[in-house]
């Protein structure tokens, strides 16, 4: 997905545990609904003739924007007279902050769950029941970890659009220079790997940095290493148990593990600051100063674009040494699309969302341009 460097608050994240990729790719699809300002009746489909613009917030840009404007505008095929207007770069913030201005757009487009538990039990996204309801959706086409992470508490306010799997990518050309002949599987083998690949300058400073350590920067986020480590957010007795969590604490012993062999925090800060953004063509990764990261499926396709020199290749993340029964799996997420409380035209809102998230073609298209991973089963099949 695409953007610059961002921080995500994942206060309200779901993490989903290692689902296995696997698991992801046995099926998907589905569809929702939104009704008319918060609950009630569904509100009606256009007539074929209606002119009216569709605002979409999204936070796509450059080569990602064009893709999913293409695909936003498959939508004219059935109501020609409905013009879509796509203005990306709009973060989650700028999103609520329409929402609660009164100015929403009519289709609201996220690259995260973060915020879809307050954005669905505040109505600031609202209720798709109605039209699920009423257009006879079949839910069940949406795998679980998919159907899991865009709705909160039984309430479904988004629909899924495409998915992202997180794996493990690792320059070749590196590992065959230093000997390294495997990716490695647990957190000892990554830290014996960083250990090899990892190039100082004659000042100490950081050249080339074997795996990165920082959050939140580029796709190093605490969310998306606990699946893992096996660190969950909630004991079982529902509440939050990070302070006393095991698995927690080895995470974050990991990561200062690998900051004091970098030789401290400000070595490390120092080396970031000379990387380029993350959807940019000077993506550490792509420009040879990172050997081992872990991204999404998407960065295959800005490495085509971007750096289609490198040699590269991927596996799953490396995980605790003592939980190897959970290598194979990785954090599963994906984007979400909702209709905001206050569109001007939820009726047509909804038209484009079955649009993006159920036609086959649709999706198609847009999962073979973004790189992402398809969410529906005949999306999954083609």
């Amino acid at each position: 997905m695409p953007s610059t460097t961002h921080f995500r608050s994942w206060r309200g994240s779901i993490v989903l545990g290692a689902v296995t990729v696997a698991a992801l790719v046995s099926a998907c699809s589905g569809a929702a609904s939104g009704p008319k300002d918060g609950a009630g009746d569904a509100a009606a489909a256009p007539a074929a003739d209606a002119k009216l613009t569709l605002t979409v917030y999204s936070k796509f840009t450059d080569r990602e924007y064009n893709v999913v404007t293409a695909g936003l505008n498959k939508l004219k095929a059935k109501f020609p007279n409905i013009e879509i207007k796509h203005e990306g770069q709009q973060d989650d913030d700028k999103i609520t902050q329409s929402i609660r201005g009164g100015n929403p757009p009519d289709v609201a487009i996220s690259f995260f769950t973060d915020n879809l538990g307050a954005w669905c039990s505040t109505g600031s996204f609202q209720d798709l029941k109605p039209y699920i309801e009423r257009d006879k959706i079949d839910l069940n086409q949406i795998p679980d970890a998919v159907r899991s992470y865009t709705e909160y508490q039984g309430k479904r306010c988004a629909m899924p659009l495409l998915a992202d799997v997180y794996g493990f990518y690792y320059n070749k050309d590196m590992f065959a220079a230093k000997g390294i002949t495997s990716p490695p599987k647990t957190t000892s083998e990554l830290f014996e790997a960083t250990k090899k690949l990892t190039e100082f300058n004659p000042d100490g400073s950081i050249k080339v940095a074997g795996f990165l350590p920082s959050m939140p920067f580029y796709a190093n986020y605490a969310q998306y290493w606990a699946p893992n480590f096996g660190a969950t957010y909630l004991g079982p007795d529902g509440q939050s148990h990070l302070a006393d969590s095991p698995e927690w604490k080895a995470m974050f012993d990991f990561q200062k593990q690998l900051v004091d062999f970098y030789g401290g925090h400000a070595k490390v800060e120092q080396f970031k600051a000379g990387l380029g953004e993350e959807y940019s063509a000077d993506h550490g990764f792509q420009r040879g100063k990172l050997a081992m990261m872990i991204d999404g499926e998407y960065r295959t396709a800005f490495i085509k674009d971007q750096a289609p020199e490198l040699k590269f290749a991927t596996a799953a993340p490396p995980v605790l040494d003592s939980k190897p029964d959970r290598y194979g799996g990785a954090f599963t997420t994906g984007t979400i699309i909702a209709i905001p409380k206050g569109a001007k035209n939820p009726g047509a809102a909804w038209e484009l969302i079955k649009q993006v998230t159920l036609d086959t073609s649709t999706l198609v298209e847009l999962s073979n341009g973004l790189k992402n991973v398809p969410s529906t089963k005949a999306a999954l099949t083609d």
